[in-house]
């Protein structure tokens, strides 16, 4: 793995446990896609950093856990402002 993948993985992981954000907000930010942003969270960081990995993963399966209520607040807000 080249130096510069590395040091975007490790930016990555510090900006999620700094700011708790989705991978969708992650990959708006940075102007990469949500494909790379899950594959450096998933893949590259616990090879990169075992001890980062391991907190980053909290905060991912976190947003997982709630992904089903955030989605049903957005229809939600969606049909309300249709109204």
């Amino acid at each position: 793995m080249n130096k510069k993948i590395i040091s975007r993985v490790i930016e990555e992981g510090e900006y999620i446990l700094r700011t708790g954000d989705t991978i969708r907000e992650m990959a708006s930010f940075f102007g990469i896609s949500k494909s790379t942003i899950h594959k450096d969270l998933r893949e590259r960081l616990l090879i990169i950093d075992k001890n980062m990995y391991d907190k980053v993963s909290i905060i991912l399966q976190y947003h997982m856990d709630i992904r089903h209520i955030r989605g049903g607040e957005s229809t939600k807000k969606k049909y309300k402002n249709a109204s």
